[in-house]
């Protein structure tokens, strides 16, 4: 049975294409869905085993990156949603996604297993006080999440655009919980793979260099980085400088995902 994705999009969302490429080239089928056509038909969802919310910047970044959108899921789909998590599904949320997850609640995702969705984290404005288009190294930091199960590189090099990239936890209670369950997946580093605050290596000034968390689960990740936009070597900027090996590093957050979905249909 090939695996089903389902990546939302609104208005503002612009990342949408590359990651249903990505998804189909790891092996998945894809279907891009308005969050209109969600609203209408709450049990939609169910029919998919991966749910992906892309990058961009939805209804403009109005409130606050990723704000509309989370409160609008919060206040018509929070129990279908809750529902395809606990169904042990997969949900991935990239640069605008990520921001998404964390108003949402999702992530850290502390009170999934209760049934509640309570934002312990936010993704604030850029240090640099602008928006941010570069590559960057990350650090893997756990082996807990599925999207990252399978590795060939550490660091990996990755794409970010963004301008509200700086990950904040609500507390010291909230960071250490994330040490302590091996939550934190990747941190930006330098080129070495040393975790560094140092601009531009660390481009937003992310508390404790955090690039991307997953729920206690290993199931639900958000990044600010873009793997989407490394799908082939062609996409590297060294990449007629150095041998880029396929399947690319962006490429295999997605094959993690599809190949978990295969083994536990």
């Amino acid at each position: 049975m090939q695996p089903k994705v389902f990546i939302l999009r609104t208005a503002g969302t612009n990342c949408d294409y590359e990651t249903k490429a990505a998804f189909e080239k790891a092996g998945a089928s894809v279907d891009l869905i308005h969050i209109n056509k969600w609203v209408g038909n709450k049990e939609l969802i169910h029919q998919y085993n991966i749910l992906a919310f892309a990058g961009g910047f939805s209804y403009g970044d109005d409130l606050g990156a990723g704000t509309v959108l989370a409160n609008e899921i919060r206040q018509n789909l929070s129990e279908d949603l809750l529902k395809f998590i606990h169904e042990g599904k997969l949900i991935i949320g990239i640069c605008n996604g990520f921001q998404i997850m964390t108003k949402l609640g999702l992530l850290p995702g502390f009170g999934l297993a209760e049934n509640k969705l309570e934002q312990e984290a936010t993704l604030a404005t850029n240090n640099s006080g602008r928006y941010d288009d570069r590559w960057v190294y990350l650090k893997k930091a756990s082996d807990l999440c599925v999207f990252t199960r399978e590795w060939h590189n550490d660091p990996v090099y990755f794409p970010v655009a963004h301008a509200e990239g700086k990950f904040i936890p609500m507390d010291k209670k909230v960071l250490a919980k994330l040490k302590q369950n091996k939550q934190i997946i990747f941190r930006y580093s330098t080129p070495e793979g040393k975790p560094t605050s140092r601009f531009p290596f660390n481009p937003n000034g992310a508390v404790d260099n955090i690039a991307g968390i997953c729920d206690s689960t290993g199931r639900i990740l958000g990044m600010m980085p873009h793997p989407e936009r490394f799908q082939d070597p062609t996409n590297h900027p060294r990449w007629r400088r150095e041998k880029i090996n396929e399947p690319t590093d962006g490429m295999m957050i997605f094959i993690n995902a599809v190949n978990h979905v295969k083994e536990n249909l």
